[in-house]
């Protein structure tokens, strides 16, 4: 399995617009991120978790490293628009069959709300061809790849990360009901957000994400979603424990 964070950075992005602080001035690549989201690819399909508002800059920027021709399925975590934004950019990857999206009922009903074009019976040529198919919390299968969602809140807003075999991904979320600790073990590799060190309404900050981590015992963790006032990456990664890294833009790992 190879997972690919195509953005690192929470809704503003970093550099945040109008912010001359020292990690949106910095001029290490790595802490320039935009909006969070991962490519998986595994048993030759490719899983998109998410699609912000810069999907399409972030895969121009992987074509550097390969070509892209399809994407099997789409798993959404929430409605926030920087999670969505950019769905309709997947229609490069319609032009055969229709891009398959999954979702819960509530954040299925929204994205139909927002962007009702797509939906349509009768649609205008050039519009994204994209399949709805809404989700609950048990197990399903995306081209053959089994999924297990995992409840999540983001503050008190019911969202979904995903475990796919030995991964799991956990982002914006606050906290994790204590049933949901069940799904989360054995891990090999776990992603999850730590926006700040401050105290924020809906998600963690960098020392909630270090007890989480504490809790689950993954083998290895990756930081995401993080904001300007998360401070510098080569300054933060000499502060975290030895199995705790900070993902990056453009980031690739490899899991056996």
């Amino acid at each position: 399995m190879k997972i690919r964070f195509l953005g690192t950075g929470t809704s503003t992005g970093n550099p945040e617009i109008g912010c001359s602080c020292e990690v949106c001035t910095s001029s290490d690549k790595r802490d320039e991120r935009l909006r969070a989201s991962v490519l998986i690819e595994t048993d030759g399909k490719r899983l998109l978790i998410d699609c912000g508002p810069d999907f399409r800059q972030q895969m121009l920027c992987a074509q550097h490293t390969g070509k892209y021709t399809g994407i099997d399925g789409v798993l959404l975590t929430h409605e926030h628009y920087d999670h969505v934004g950019g769905l309709d950019d997947l229609r490069a990857f319609c032009a055969k069959e229709a891009v398959e999206i999954f979702a819960e009922g509530s954040v299925a009903q929204a994205i139909r709300t927002r962007i009702d074009y797509v939906f349509e019976a009768h649609k205008y040529p050039g519009v994204p061809n994209l399949r709805m198919n809404e989700i609950s919390r048990e197990p399903f299968s995306v081209a053959g790849i089994n999924i297990i969602p995992v409840r999540l809140l983001h503050g008190q807003l019911p969202i979904l990360g995903y475990r796919i075999a030995d991964f799991a991904y956990l982002t914006d979320l606050k906290t994790i009901p204590e049933e949901e600790y069940a799904k989360l073990k054995n891990l090999d590799v776990l992603v999850i957000n730590a926006l700040r060190h401050k105290e924020h309404v809906s998600h963690q900050t960098v020392a909630d994400a270090i007890r989480q981590i504490e809790k689950i015992k993954p083998q290895r963790t990756y930081l995401t979603h993080v904001s300007h006032h998360f401070g510098l990456h080569a300054v933060m990664e000499q502060t975290l424990p030895a199995t705790v890294a900070i993902a990056y833009d453009g980031l690739e790992i490899m899991m056996i």
